[in-house]
C-alpha cells in the first residue's frame, strides 16, 4: 500500500512539473495583458503622423502591434539622422524607464500604425509583478543592445556600399521563412540617412546592385539573399 502511493506521488509530482513547464513554454499574451491592464491605452495613428517628438517628455513606452515607425534625431545644426526603422513586435520610448525626462528622438508613423501606450508606473508594475513579461522585455533591451552595438560597427568600418547592403537586407529579414524577401515602402532618402551618406550613393548602389542581379525593384523591392556576398566582400568601394 505504502510503495503504491509513493507511486502515485511521484506520478502526481511528475505532472506538477510538466504543467509548469508546458506554462513556461507559452507564448505570452501581450494583446490579453496589455487589454486588462489600467495604464495602458491602444492609439491608431495614420501615416506620417508623430509618435513623439524630441524635446517632449518621457512619460510612456510603446509597443507596435501593427505598422513600422521611424525613429530620428536632429543635431543642434539642424541635420537629421534616422536611428532606426521599427516595426510590429518592437518597443520605442524605454528611455522613460531609466528617468530619461525629455525624449532624446522623434518618432513618426511610416504608414498607418496601431501602438499600445504604457505609462512608466505600470511599466515599472508589470516588471516587478509579471515575471513572463518581465523575460520578455529584458530579452528586447537586450537585443536592441547587440543590434545598436552592430550598427555602429557597420558605421565606423564598413564602406557606404555595405551599409546600404546590411541595412536592406535586415529591412528585408532575409534568412527569415521568406522566398523573396520584400522591403518595406522606403525612399531613397531616407535610406541615405539611415547609412550616413547622400541620396546619390543610394541611387547608384541601387543601381549596381540590381545590374548584378542582387535585387530587383518594379513597383516593390525585393532582395535576394546573394546581396549578402557584398556585405562579406572586403573589396566594396565608398
Amino acid at each position: 500500500m505504502e510503495r503504491a502511493a509513493r507511486g502515485r506521488k511521484r506520478t502526481e509530482l511528475r505532472k506538477q512539473r510538466a504543467r509548469k513547464e508546458s506554462t513556461r513554454k507559452e507564448k505570452l499574451d501581450l494583446t490579453t495583458l496589455f487589454t486588462h491592464t489600467k495604464g495602458i491605452t491602444s492609439l491608431e495613428y495614420e501615416e506620417q503622423r508623430p509618435v513623439f517628438s524630441q524635446g517632449d517628455s518621457a512619460t510612456a513606452v510603446f509597443y507596435i502591434r501593427t505598422g513600422r515607425v521611424k525613429v530620428t534625431v536632429v543635431s543642434k545644426q539642424g541635420k537629421e539622422a534616422v536611428v532606426a526603422l521599427l516595426e510590429a513586435g518592437d518597443f520605442l520610448g524605454e528611455g522613460c524607464f531609466v528617468g530619461q525626462p525629455l525624449r532624446m528622438t522623434s518618432a513618426t508613423a511610416m504608414i498607418p500604425c496601431t501602438l499600445w501606450r504604457i505609462e512608466r508606473n505600470t511599466l515599472l508594475r508589470l516588471l516587478q509583478l509579471n515575471h513572463e513579461f518581465s523575460a520578455f522585455f529584458v530579452t528586447h533591451l537586450l537585443t536592441r543592445t547587440i543590434r545598436l552595438e552592430a550598427d555602429l560597427i557597420d558605421h565606423l568600418f564598413n564602406s557606404a556600399e555595405k551599409r546600404l547592403a546590411r541595412a536592406l537586407l535586415l529591412l528585408a529579414h532575409v534568412g527569415e521563412a521568406r522566398t523573396f524577401p520584400v522591403v518595406p515602402r522606403i525612399s531613397q532618402a531616407t535610406l541615405a540617412e539611415m547609412i550616413g551618406t547622400r541620396r546619390e550613393r543610394v541611387s547608384f548602389f541601387m543601381n549596381k546592385f540590381r545590374k548584378l542581379g542582387l535585387l530587383d525593384y518594379n513597383g516593390e523591392l525585393r532582395i535576394y539573399s546573394s546581396l549578402l556576398s557584398v556585405v562579406l566582400n572586403d573589396q566594396s568601394n565608398e
